[in-house]
Protein backbone atom coordinates (compact mmCIF):
# COMPACT_ATOMS: atom_id res chain seq x y z
CA UNK A 1 0.00 0.00 0.00
CA UNK A 2 2.90 2.64 0.44
CA UNK A 3 3.83 2.15 -2.80
CA UNK A 4 0.49 2.98 -4.58
CA UNK A 5 1.55 7.01 -4.14
CA UNK A 6 5.29 6.42 -5.91
CA UNK A 7 3.40 4.26 -8.93
CA UNK A 8 0.45 7.00 -9.38
CA UNK A 9 3.45 10.00 -9.55
CA UNK A 10 4.78 7.30 -12.34
CA UNK A 11 1.92 8.28 -14.09
CA UNK A 12 3.11 11.74 -14.42
CA UNK A 13 6.66 10.37 -15.91
CA UNK A 14 4.91 7.67 -17.99
CA UNK A 15 2.75 10.85 -19.63
CA UNK A 16 5.84 12.78 -20.07
CA UNK A 17 7.40 10.28 -22.08
CA UNK A 18 4.16 9.69 -24.20
CA UNK A 19 4.65 13.47 -24.69
CA UNK A 20 8.24 13.28 -25.74
CA UNK A 21 7.48 10.56 -28.21
CA UNK A 22 4.62 12.31 -30.12
CA UNK A 23 6.55 15.79 -30.04
CA UNK A 24 9.42 14.15 -31.75
CA UNK A 25 7.41 12.14 -34.17
CA UNK A 26 5.03 14.18 -35.34
CA UNK A 27 6.25 15.08 -38.42
CA UNK A 28 5.06 18.76 -38.01
CA UNK A 29 6.54 20.75 -41.63
CA UNK A 30 5.71 24.10 -43.66
CA UNK A 31 2.98 24.26 -46.34
CA UNK A 32 2.63 26.40 -49.12
CA UNK A 33 -1.69 27.91 -49.12
CA UNK A 34 -2.52 29.09 -52.16
CA UNK A 35 -2.08 32.57 -52.20
CA UNK A 36 1.72 31.64 -51.70
CA UNK A 37 1.66 32.53 -48.15
CA UNK A 38 3.67 29.56 -45.27
CA UNK A 39 1.70 27.74 -42.89
CA UNK A 40 2.19 24.87 -40.65
CA UNK A 41 0.94 21.50 -41.07
CA UNK A 42 1.14 20.02 -37.86
CA UNK A 43 -0.38 16.60 -37.35
CA UNK A 44 -2.57 15.23 -34.71
CA UNK A 45 0.32 13.75 -32.67
CA UNK A 46 1.77 17.09 -31.61
CA UNK A 47 -2.04 17.85 -30.25
CA UNK A 48 -1.30 14.88 -28.02
CA UNK A 49 1.68 16.15 -26.76
CA UNK A 50 -0.36 18.78 -24.91
CA UNK A 51 -2.59 16.19 -23.43
CA UNK A 52 -0.04 14.05 -22.23
CA UNK A 53 1.52 17.04 -20.35
CA UNK A 54 -2.24 17.88 -19.12
CA UNK A 55 -3.08 14.47 -17.56
CA UNK A 56 0.70 14.53 -15.81
CA UNK A 57 -0.27 18.02 -14.53
CA UNK A 58 -3.36 16.60 -13.33
CA UNK A 59 -1.21 13.60 -11.95
CA UNK A 60 1.33 15.67 -10.06
CA UNK A 61 -1.43 17.80 -8.63
CA UNK A 62 -3.19 14.88 -6.89
CA UNK A 63 -0.54 12.63 -6.37
CA UNK A 64 0.00 14.72 -3.24
CA UNK A 65 -3.28 14.16 -2.11
CA UNK A 66 -3.09 10.38 -3.06
CA UNK A 67 0.40 9.97 -0.04
CA UNK A 68 -2.04 11.27 2.40
CA UNK A 69 -4.63 9.20 2.02
CA UNK A 70 -2.69 6.32 2.06
CA UNK A 71 -0.36 8.01 4.92
CA UNK A 72 2.26 7.09 2.85
CA UNK A 73 4.80 9.90 2.64
CA UNK A 74 7.90 9.80 2.16
CA UNK A 75 11.43 11.52 1.05
CA UNK A 76 11.52 9.04 -2.01
CA UNK A 77 8.55 9.88 -2.84
CA UNK A 78 9.00 13.63 -2.89
CA UNK A 79 12.65 12.99 -5.10
CA UNK A 80 10.43 10.84 -7.53
CA UNK A 81 7.68 13.20 -8.16
CA UNK A 82 10.70 15.75 -9.31
CA UNK A 83 12.42 12.80 -11.50
CA UNK A 84 8.85 12.91 -13.27
CA UNK A 85 8.41 16.43 -13.16
CA UNK A 86 11.93 17.05 -14.64
CA UNK A 87 10.43 15.05 -17.68
CA UNK A 88 6.75 16.26 -18.14
CA UNK A 89 7.54 20.14 -17.44
CA UNK A 90 10.68 20.65 -18.44
CA UNK A 91 11.89 18.12 -21.66
CA UNK A 92 8.62 17.71 -23.21
CA UNK A 93 8.40 21.43 -23.32
CA UNK A 94 11.86 21.62 -24.20
CA UNK A 95 11.01 19.44 -26.98
CA UNK A 96 7.83 21.54 -28.68
CA UNK A 97 10.14 24.73 -28.29
CA UNK A 98 12.82 22.94 -30.18
CA UNK A 99 10.32 21.78 -33.07
CA UNK A 100 9.07 25.16 -33.11
CA UNK A 101 12.22 26.40 -33.64
CA UNK A 102 13.39 24.00 -36.09
CA UNK A 103 10.32 25.12 -38.49
CA UNK A 104 11.30 28.82 -37.77
CA UNK A 105 14.86 27.79 -38.99
CA UNK A 106 13.41 25.61 -42.00
CA UNK A 107 11.27 29.00 -43.12
CA UNK A 108 14.84 31.36 -43.66
CA UNK A 109 15.92 31.41 -47.07
CA UNK A 110 19.14 29.83 -45.61
CA UNK A 111 17.28 27.43 -43.48
CA UNK A 112 18.25 23.89 -44.75
CA UNK A 113 21.89 25.58 -44.14
CA UNK A 114 21.21 26.97 -40.73
CA UNK A 115 23.67 25.64 -37.73
CA UNK A 116 22.57 23.40 -35.16
CA UNK A 117 23.73 25.73 -32.69
CA UNK A 118 20.62 27.44 -33.07
CA UNK A 119 18.37 25.11 -32.01
CA UNK A 120 20.07 24.34 -28.54
CA UNK A 121 18.41 27.01 -26.41
CA UNK A 122 15.43 24.85 -26.25
CA UNK A 123 17.65 22.76 -24.04
CA UNK A 124 17.70 25.82 -21.80
CA UNK A 125 14.41 25.00 -20.25
CA UNK A 126 14.69 21.70 -19.16
CA UNK A 127 18.09 22.62 -17.36
CA UNK A 128 16.36 25.65 -15.93
CA UNK A 129 13.43 22.92 -14.37
CA UNK A 130 16.02 20.52 -13.12
CA UNK A 131 17.56 23.79 -11.11
CA UNK A 132 14.12 24.58 -9.79
CA UNK A 133 13.27 21.42 -8.91
CA UNK A 134 16.88 20.50 -6.67
CA UNK A 135 16.02 24.07 -5.37
CA UNK A 136 12.59 23.17 -3.76
CA UNK A 137 13.97 20.18 -2.35
CA UNK A 138 16.57 21.41 -0.56
CA UNK A 139 14.48 24.39 0.53
CA UNK A 140 11.67 23.13 3.25
CA UNK A 141 9.73 26.17 3.58
CA UNK A 142 7.83 26.03 -0.21
CA UNK A 143 4.82 24.35 1.13
CA UNK A 144 1.92 27.01 0.46
CA UNK A 145 4.11 29.16 -1.47
CA UNK A 146 6.88 28.88 -3.74
CA UNK A 147 9.93 30.80 -5.10
CA UNK A 148 9.93 30.84 -8.46
CA UNK A 149 7.22 29.74 -11.14
CA UNK A 150 6.39 26.01 -10.56
CA UNK A 151 7.47 23.72 -13.52
CA UNK A 152 4.20 22.32 -13.85
CA UNK A 153 3.33 25.85 -14.65
CA UNK A 154 5.48 26.33 -16.84
CA UNK A 155 4.59 22.88 -18.90
CA UNK A 156 1.80 23.87 -19.18
CA UNK A 157 1.78 27.05 -20.49
CA UNK A 158 4.37 25.59 -23.53
CA UNK A 159 1.99 22.81 -23.96
CA UNK A 160 -1.05 25.34 -25.07
CA UNK A 161 1.04 26.78 -27.92
CA UNK A 162 0.37 24.17 -30.61
CA UNK A 163 -3.16 24.29 -29.56
CA UNK A 164 -3.17 27.99 -29.69
CA UNK A 165 -0.68 28.01 -33.16
CA UNK A 166 -3.93 25.06 -34.57
CA UNK A 167 -6.62 27.08 -33.66
CA UNK A 168 -5.52 29.98 -35.20
CA UNK A 169 -5.54 30.88 -38.77
CA UNK A 170 -4.53 34.40 -38.33
CA UNK A 171 -1.43 35.25 -40.84
CA UNK A 172 -0.19 37.20 -37.77
CA UNK A 173 0.08 33.91 -35.37
CA UNK A 174 2.13 32.22 -37.90
CA UNK A 175 4.42 35.32 -38.19
CA UNK A 176 5.10 35.25 -34.36
CA UNK A 177 5.05 31.39 -33.92
CA UNK A 178 7.84 31.07 -36.14
CA UNK A 179 9.74 33.49 -35.52
CA UNK A 180 13.31 32.24 -33.63
CA UNK A 181 13.74 35.18 -31.40
CA UNK A 182 9.86 34.76 -29.64
CA UNK A 183 11.19 31.62 -28.73
CA UNK A 184 14.64 32.57 -27.92
CA UNK A 185 12.51 35.12 -25.62
CA UNK A 186 10.37 32.67 -24.14
CA UNK A 187 13.10 30.01 -23.33
CA UNK A 188 15.04 33.01 -21.05
CA UNK A 189 11.97 34.82 -19.64
CA UNK A 190 10.61 31.00 -18.50
CA UNK A 191 14.04 30.06 -17.14
CA UNK A 192 14.06 33.11 -15.08
CA UNK A 193 10.68 33.03 -13.44
CA UNK A 194 11.69 29.34 -12.45
CA UNK A 195 15.07 29.73 -10.67
CA UNK A 196 14.38 33.34 -9.99
CA UNK A 197 12.91 33.55 -6.24
CA UNK A 198 10.12 35.49 -6.43
CA UNK A 199 7.24 34.45 -4.35
CA UNK A 200 4.72 32.54 -6.17
CA UNK A 201 1.24 31.15 -4.77
CA UNK A 202 0.76 27.64 -4.44
CA UNK A 203 -2.11 25.91 -5.59
CA UNK A 204 -1.93 23.53 -2.27
CA UNK A 205 -5.00 24.19 0.25
CA UNK A 206 -3.55 25.36 3.70
CA UNK A 207 -7.04 25.33 5.00
CA UNK A 208 -10.77 25.70 3.64
CA UNK A 209 -11.30 28.81 5.03
CA UNK A 210 -12.24 31.04 2.73
CA UNK A 211 -9.75 34.26 3.84
CA UNK A 212 -7.39 31.29 3.52
CA UNK A 213 -7.77 31.21 -0.25
CA UNK A 214 -9.00 34.39 -1.45
CA UNK A 215 -5.78 34.39 -3.88
CA UNK A 216 -6.75 31.05 -5.47
CA UNK A 217 -10.63 32.30 -5.59
CA UNK A 218 -9.45 35.38 -7.24
CA UNK A 219 -7.20 33.32 -9.99
CA UNK A 220 -10.57 30.33 -10.55
CA UNK A 221 -12.76 33.76 -11.20
CA UNK A 222 -9.99 34.82 -13.64
CA UNK A 223 -9.41 32.01 -15.35
CA UNK A 224 -12.83 30.69 -15.92
CA UNK A 225 -13.79 34.40 -17.51
CA UNK A 226 -10.40 34.46 -19.43
CA UNK A 227 -11.40 30.52 -21.11
CA UNK A 228 -15.10 31.74 -21.98
CA UNK A 229 -13.27 34.57 -23.82
CA UNK A 230 -10.26 33.26 -25.57
CA UNK A 231 -10.65 29.45 -25.52
CA UNK A 232 -6.67 28.44 -25.77
CA UNK A 233 -5.54 31.73 -25.42
CA UNK A 234 -6.41 31.58 -22.33
CA UNK A 235 -3.60 29.74 -21.14
CA UNK A 236 -0.92 32.29 -20.92
CA UNK A 237 -2.98 34.81 -20.02
CA UNK A 238 -4.11 32.83 -17.14
CA UNK A 239 -0.29 32.02 -16.98
CA UNK A 240 0.28 36.06 -16.39
CA UNK A 241 -2.47 36.53 -14.23
CA UNK A 242 -0.87 33.73 -11.58
CA UNK A 243 2.81 35.91 -11.92
CA UNK A 244 0.68 39.23 -11.35
CA UNK A 245 -1.56 38.25 -8.62
CA UNK A 246 1.24 36.48 -6.90
CA UNK A 247 3.42 39.94 -6.76
CA UNK A 248 0.65 41.40 -5.80
CA UNK A 249 -0.61 39.45 -2.64
CA UNK A 250 2.40 38.39 -2.21
CA UNK A 251 2.47 39.10 1.60
CA UNK A 252 -0.97 36.86 1.27
CA UNK A 253 0.68 34.19 -0.20
CA UNK A 254 3.66 33.73 2.39
CA UNK A 255 1.93 34.71 5.28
Amino acid sequence: MKQIPNIFTLLNLFFGCLAIIVILQSGISLVNTADGAQMMNMPEAIFMAALYIGLAAVVDFFDGFIARLFKAQSAMGKELDSLADVVSFGVAPGMIIYQFLRLSLARQEDGMDASFAWLLPALILPCAAAWRLAKFNTDDAQHFSFRGVPTPAVGILVASFPLIFWGSNAAAFTDLFLNKWLWYAIVLLLSYLMVSDIPIMSLKFKSYAFKDNIPKIILLGIGIVLVILFQWLAVPLIFIAYILLSLLLKNKITS
